[in-house]
């Protein structure tokens, strides 16, 4: 009995790195064709978006990175995100994180709104979480309120933005939405990449 049990976990384990493996290989090879473009004809800034601020909320440190290069770029002024209580790295948090979701009751901002209303154009950053916003981001959404700004929002995640964009496209109250973007998590060699995809982005914006 033991024996059979040792062998079904032992199963179980292989196959669930198989998929797990062939899940990283194929978002390595789509993160590889939509980025060739970038590597292969480099993207400078020459876009004009008046003031800008740049809004996020960052968790490992990959929406800093996009917020910091859109900053660079725009000479924005930046506003971090930040809750009471800073949400724990242990593994157990994506279930305390489902839960903020299915509840709607989202971790409480550490510092005032900011005053959105000396600036041109607003960038709201964010990691998805579960397939959308997270939620630090979301209670921001529930109190913010843009009063007729331009709005972009950008999303990081490691494959999959989800609903991110419908979501926040519908708890962004009286905002002029902009085209958003989003990036996966890319490893350092595609560093220049990411700065054209960033870039073009910006460039297109009205």
């Amino acid at each position: 009995m033991f024996k059979t049990i040792l062998i079904l976990v032992l199963a179980a384990a292989v196959i669930g790195g198989a998929i797990g493996g062939w899940h990283l290989w194929r978002v390595a090879r789509r993160n590889q064709a939509e980025m060739a473009p970038f590597q292969a004809q480099p993207v400078a800034y020459t876009g004009h978006l008046g003031k800008v601020l740049v809004i996020y909320y960052s968790w490992t440190g990959h929406t800093q990175d996009i917020a910091q290069r859109i900053a660079q770029r725009t000479g924005a002024d930046v506003f971090r995100l930040q809750t009471q209580e800073p949400l724990s790295k242990a593994p157990w948090i994506y279930l305390t994180l489902k839960r903020q979701l299915s509840t709607q009751k989202y971790p409480a901002r550490q510092h005032p709104l900011p005053d959105v209303s000396g600036y041109d154009v607003v960038f709201v950053g964010s990691p998805v979480w579960w397939y959308t916003a997270a939620t630090p981001i979301l209670q921001f959404l529930q109190e913010m309120d843009f009063k007729g700004k331009k709005v972009v929002p950008f999303s990081t995640q490691g494959s999959n933005y989800g609903t991110f964009f419908k979501d926040f496209s519908a708890r962004a109250q009286n905002a002029q939405l902009l085209q958003g973007a989003s990036f996966n998590n890319l490893p350092p060699k595609y560093d220049s990449a990411v700065d054209s995809k960033i870039n073009a982005w910006l460039n297109a914006l009205p």
